[in-house]
């Protein structure tokens, strides 16, 4: 293999000289991606949260989570290359694996970001046709959302991910594209990231239409609902697929037809 030179998501320049033959993966969405790729004989560990596609849980080898990671175990399946993600993975898990081997950082907030991925995965494990395709399919799937939703109303709406305490989506983040993308209003979009909030805020200083109770990274269930409706009034409160919301790469083509049974449901 003649020297490559690649720049990841964050801006780090990469030369590989080698194939990249073992593959660990950090972040589960992007397992996935690699799986939809064609790539699963290369890949060597995965997170304990990586649950797609299922038979990983028994055939790939298990390094930890997202935010904590047993380096040892990564050291001794001698990966060529460790994927990573700037939200899911902190600075000091990436510094501490860059000792071990070469660290790929993905930072995807919007859905460019996203194509781009695809794009870099398939120019660094040498699989840009089965790359391209996938882009292709995705801006077919895209294309053909918008035009579904071409006169559906904006709605306000505030999106959970965590209970005690509350946290939500802001800006600056891939939930929030997705919200926007479905015609939602985000009332929190002037906020950074995932801020804390009270519930007293509601019908106060803030008032969705639409509350989502994501079932990642807290699995909200019919009893949050349940509980949420006591101080919530006149907010249509909605259990959602948090993968559909949060997962970046393949996933986004189920995505697309999870958003038109939920807007079909609103």
């Amino acid at each position: 293999m003649k020297q490559k030179k690649l720049v990841d998501q964050i801006g780090i320049s990469h030369t590989f000289d080698t194939s990249l033959m073992r593959i660990i993966s950090l972040v589960p969405s992007q397992t996935e991606l690699l799986f939809d790729l064609g790539l699963e004989d290369r890949i060597v560990g995965i997170t304990k949260f990586c649950v797609h596609p299922y038979h990983f849980k028994t055939t790939k080898k298990k390094v930890g989570g997202t935010k904590k990671v047993h380096y040892e175990k990564i050291r001794l399946l001698q990966p060529d290359i460790i994927i990573c993600n700037k939200e899911e993975n902190t600075q000091e898990i990436v510094s501490e694996l860059r000792k071990i081997c070469t660290v790929w950082v993905t930072d995807i907030i919007t859905i460019e970001d996203n194509f781009q991925m695809i794009s870099d995965f398939g120019q660094l494990f040498n699989c840009r046709v089965e790359a391209q395709k996938w882009n292709d399919k995705l801006a077919f799937a895209l294309s053909d959302f918008k035009d579904y939703l071409k006169n559906k109303p904006l709605r306000k709406i505030a999106y959970f991910i965590w209970k005690d305490p509350y946290m939500i989506a802001g800006s600056n983040n891939f939930i929030n594209e997705l919200l926007v993308l479905n015609h939602f209003e985000n009332i929190y979009q002037n906020t950074e990231r995932y801020p804390e909030i009270a519930l007293e805020d509601f019908g106060t200083k803030y008032y969705p239409g639409l509350l989502f109770l994501s079932s990642e990274p807290f699995p909200f269930t019919e009893k949050h609902v349940l509980e949420m409706a006591e101080y919530v009034k006149n907010v249509k409160i909605i259990l959602v697929d948090g993968e559909m919301f949060s997962w970046y790469g393949s996933r986004l083509i189920k995505a697309l037809e999870y958003f038109k049974k939920l807007q079909h449901k609103l």
